[in-house]
Protein backbone atom coordinates (compact mmCIF):
# COMPACT_ATOMS: atom_id res chain seq x y z
CA UNK A 1 0.00 0.00 0.00
CA UNK A 2 1.28 3.86 -1.37
CA UNK A 3 1.14 5.60 1.92
CA UNK A 4 2.32 8.96 0.95
CA UNK A 5 2.42 11.16 -1.82
CA UNK A 6 3.06 14.97 -3.57
CA UNK A 7 0.50 17.04 -3.54
CA UNK A 8 2.52 19.60 -5.44
CA UNK A 9 5.41 19.11 -8.37
CA UNK A 10 8.48 19.88 -7.07
CA UNK A 11 9.48 23.65 -7.14
CA UNK A 12 12.05 24.08 -10.35
CA UNK A 13 13.89 26.86 -8.08
CA UNK A 14 17.70 26.68 -6.65
CA UNK A 15 16.58 27.86 -3.48
CA UNK A 16 12.86 26.63 -2.18
CA UNK A 17 12.20 30.25 -0.87
CA UNK A 18 7.98 31.18 -0.26
CA UNK A 19 7.10 33.43 -2.66
CA UNK A 20 5.43 35.59 -0.06
CA UNK A 21 9.10 36.43 0.74
CA UNK A 22 10.73 37.55 -2.30
CA UNK A 23 10.05 41.05 -1.41
CA UNK A 24 11.38 41.27 1.97
CA UNK A 25 14.48 39.02 0.25
CA UNK A 26 14.74 41.60 -2.59
CA UNK A 27 14.75 44.92 0.10
CA UNK A 28 17.46 42.87 2.21
CA UNK A 29 19.45 42.33 -0.29
CA UNK A 30 19.78 46.07 -1.50
CA UNK A 31 20.15 47.47 1.79
CA UNK A 32 23.20 45.00 2.21
CA UNK A 33 24.51 45.98 -1.32
CA UNK A 34 24.43 49.47 -0.43
CA UNK A 35 26.54 49.11 2.90
CA UNK A 36 29.13 47.11 0.99
CA UNK A 37 29.18 49.89 -1.06
CA UNK A 38 30.12 52.62 0.85
CA UNK A 39 32.81 50.22 3.19
CA UNK A 40 30.63 49.98 6.22
CA UNK A 41 31.93 46.23 7.25
CA UNK A 42 29.78 45.80 10.77
CA UNK A 43 26.54 47.15 8.92
CA UNK A 44 27.39 44.81 5.92
CA UNK A 45 27.81 41.93 8.14
CA UNK A 46 24.31 42.33 9.83
CA UNK A 47 22.42 43.18 6.80
CA UNK A 48 23.81 39.80 5.05
CA UNK A 49 22.86 38.33 8.63
CA UNK A 50 19.33 39.87 8.37
CA UNK A 51 19.02 38.44 4.48
CA UNK A 52 20.06 34.72 5.01
CA UNK A 53 17.49 34.97 8.32
CA UNK A 54 15.07 35.93 6.33
CA UNK A 55 15.48 33.88 3.68
CA UNK A 56 15.21 30.91 6.47
CA UNK A 57 11.91 31.98 7.78
CA UNK A 58 10.39 32.03 4.28
CA UNK A 59 11.94 28.73 3.11
CA UNK A 60 9.38 26.32 1.67
CA UNK A 61 10.97 22.24 2.07
CA UNK A 62 9.09 19.67 -0.53
CA UNK A 63 7.07 17.41 1.83
CA UNK A 64 6.00 13.73 1.71
CA UNK A 65 2.30 13.88 2.12
CA UNK A 66 0.99 11.14 4.67
CA UNK A 67 -1.61 9.32 2.14
CA UNK A 68 -3.51 7.05 4.55
CA UNK A 69 -7.62 6.61 4.48
CA UNK A 70 -9.48 9.45 6.26
CA UNK A 71 -5.70 10.90 7.76
CA UNK A 72 -6.26 14.10 8.42
CA UNK A 73 -2.42 16.17 8.13
CA UNK A 74 -1.18 19.08 9.59
CA UNK A 75 -1.40 22.42 8.00
CA UNK A 76 1.17 23.95 9.80
CA UNK A 77 4.87 23.23 11.30
CA UNK A 78 5.11 23.61 14.98
CA UNK A 79 4.30 22.36 18.81
CA UNK A 80 0.73 21.46 19.75
CA UNK A 81 -0.60 23.31 22.51
CA UNK A 82 -3.91 22.13 22.92
CA UNK A 83 -5.71 18.85 21.66
CA UNK A 84 -9.00 17.94 22.49
CA UNK A 85 -12.82 18.60 22.69
CA UNK A 86 -14.08 22.12 22.22
CA UNK A 87 -17.60 23.87 22.74
CA UNK A 88 -18.62 27.31 22.14
CA UNK A 89 -16.89 28.43 19.19
CA UNK A 90 -18.14 29.89 16.30
CA UNK A 91 -15.96 28.05 13.60
CA UNK A 92 -17.79 24.68 14.31
CA UNK A 93 -21.51 23.80 14.80
CA UNK A 94 -21.87 21.85 18.03
CA UNK A 95 -19.25 20.15 20.01
CA UNK A 96 -15.99 19.29 18.26
CA UNK A 97 -12.21 18.42 18.73
CA UNK A 98 -9.92 20.79 18.61
CA UNK A 99 -6.31 20.84 17.83
CA UNK A 100 -3.76 23.69 18.20
CA UNK A 101 -0.36 24.19 16.57
CA UNK A 102 2.28 27.04 17.79
CA UNK A 103 4.77 28.31 14.75
CA UNK A 104 7.85 30.22 16.07
CA UNK A 105 9.94 31.95 13.92
CA UNK A 106 12.54 29.17 13.51
CA UNK A 107 9.90 26.86 12.08
CA UNK A 108 8.47 26.86 8.64
CA UNK A 109 5.72 29.00 8.15
CA UNK A 110 3.98 27.39 4.67
CA UNK A 111 0.35 26.46 5.44
CA UNK A 112 -1.26 22.98 3.69
CA UNK A 113 -4.55 21.92 3.56
CA UNK A 114 -4.97 19.17 6.11
CA UNK A 115 -7.69 16.98 4.20
CA UNK A 116 -9.01 16.67 0.75
CA UNK A 117 -12.73 18.45 -0.05
CA UNK A 118 -14.25 22.05 -1.41
CA UNK A 119 -13.54 25.33 0.12
CA UNK A 120 -17.46 26.20 1.14
CA UNK A 121 -16.40 29.73 3.09
CA UNK A 122 -13.62 31.90 3.73
CA UNK A 123 -13.70 34.51 6.59
CA UNK A 124 -11.25 37.23 7.66
CA UNK A 125 -11.44 39.61 10.99
CA UNK A 126 -9.16 42.33 11.61
CA UNK A 127 -8.27 41.66 15.23
CA UNK A 128 -5.47 42.27 18.14
CA UNK A 129 -2.24 40.78 17.70
CA UNK A 130 -2.04 38.68 21.52
CA UNK A 131 0.64 36.48 21.80
CA UNK A 132 -0.47 33.72 19.92
CA UNK A 133 0.48 31.22 22.89
CA UNK A 134 -2.85 32.54 24.68
CA UNK A 135 -5.82 30.77 24.39
CA UNK A 136 -7.67 33.80 23.52
CA UNK A 137 -6.08 34.75 20.54
CA UNK A 138 -8.27 32.20 18.54
CA UNK A 139 -11.11 34.45 19.02
CA UNK A 140 -9.38 38.18 19.69
CA UNK A 141 -6.35 37.97 17.24
CA UNK A 142 -6.32 38.94 14.10
CA UNK A 143 -7.62 35.87 12.20
CA UNK A 144 -8.38 34.02 8.65
CA UNK A 145 -10.69 30.81 8.76
CA UNK A 146 -11.03 28.52 6.06
CA UNK A 147 -14.45 26.31 5.95
CA UNK A 148 -14.10 23.01 4.24
CA UNK A 149 -16.26 20.15 3.41
CA UNK A 150 -15.00 16.67 2.62
CA UNK A 151 -15.86 14.58 -0.06
CA UNK A 152 -18.46 12.45 2.03
CA UNK A 153 -19.58 15.53 4.04
CA UNK A 154 -17.39 15.77 7.14
CA UNK A 155 -16.94 19.52 8.20
CA UNK A 156 -13.36 21.02 8.81
CA UNK A 157 -12.35 24.16 9.57
CA UNK A 158 -8.71 25.81 9.71
CA UNK A 159 -7.92 29.09 11.29
CA UNK A 160 -4.81 31.22 10.21
CA UNK A 161 -4.16 32.99 13.41
CA UNK A 162 -1.71 36.59 13.80
CA UNK A 163 0.73 36.44 16.71
CA UNK A 164 2.62 39.10 18.76
CA UNK A 165 5.16 39.55 15.79
CA UNK A 166 2.79 38.40 12.72
CA UNK A 167 1.20 40.91 10.67
CA UNK A 168 0.20 39.68 7.67
CA UNK A 169 -2.09 36.34 6.93
CA UNK A 170 -1.59 34.74 3.22
CA UNK A 171 -4.17 32.66 1.96
CA UNK A 172 -3.91 32.15 -1.76
CA UNK A 173 -7.22 29.79 -2.08
CA UNK A 174 -10.51 30.94 -2.83
CA UNK A 175 -14.53 29.81 -2.14
CA UNK A 176 -15.60 26.80 -3.96
CA UNK A 177 -11.80 25.83 -4.91
CA UNK A 178 -10.99 22.01 -4.41
CA UNK A 179 -7.91 21.13 -2.69
CA UNK A 180 -6.07 18.34 -2.41
CA UNK A 181 -4.07 17.26 1.45
CA UNK A 182 -1.01 18.74 1.45
CA UNK A 183 -1.22 21.28 -0.77
CA UNK A 184 0.24 24.76 0.10
CA UNK A 185 -2.64 27.13 0.43
CA UNK A 186 -0.84 30.12 1.95
CA UNK A 187 0.76 31.32 5.25
CA UNK A 188 1.66 33.50 8.49
CA UNK A 189 4.71 36.18 8.44
CA UNK A 190 6.67 35.72 11.29
CA UNK A 191 5.66 33.78 14.26
CA UNK A 192 1.41 32.80 14.60
CA UNK A 193 -0.33 29.97 15.23
CA UNK A 194 -3.10 27.38 13.62
CA UNK A 195 -6.31 25.78 15.24
CA UNK A 196 -8.04 22.94 12.85
CA UNK A 197 -11.87 22.07 14.20
CA UNK A 198 -12.29 18.22 13.74
CA UNK A 199 -15.87 16.53 13.95
CA UNK A 200 -16.05 14.97 17.74
CA UNK A 201 -16.08 11.64 16.47
CA UNK A 202 -12.41 12.22 14.91
CA UNK A 203 -9.75 10.04 16.52
CA UNK A 204 -7.31 12.25 17.35
CA UNK A 205 -3.40 11.03 17.10
CA UNK A 206 -1.39 13.77 18.58
CA UNK A 207 -1.15 15.15 22.14
CA UNK A 208 0.07 18.63 24.00
CA UNK A 209 3.64 18.93 23.65
CA UNK A 210 4.20 16.72 20.04
CA UNK A 211 6.08 18.67 17.44
CA UNK A 212 4.75 17.97 14.16
CA UNK A 213 5.30 19.00 10.32
CA UNK A 214 2.81 20.23 8.02
CA UNK A 215 1.86 17.50 5.21
CA UNK A 216 3.70 14.91 7.47
CA UNK A 217 2.05 14.59 10.49
CA UNK A 218 -1.39 13.05 11.29
CA UNK A 219 -2.90 14.77 13.58
CA UNK A 220 -6.23 12.11 13.73
CA UNK A 221 -8.63 10.35 11.45
CA UNK A 222 -12.01 10.94 10.51
CA UNK A 223 -14.57 8.59 11.15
Amino acid sequence: MNNVSRSNPPKKTILPVARPGYPFIAVAVFITAVFALLGLGTLTLLGLFVTLFIGYFFRDPERVIADLHQAVVSPADGKVISAGRWNDTEFFDGECNRISIFMSVFNVHVNRIPHEGKVNKICYVPGKFFSAYLDKASKKNEHNAIFLETTDGKKICVVQIAGLIARRIVCRIHENDHVVRGERFGMIRFGSRIDVYLPIETKLHVAVGDKVKAGASVLGYLR
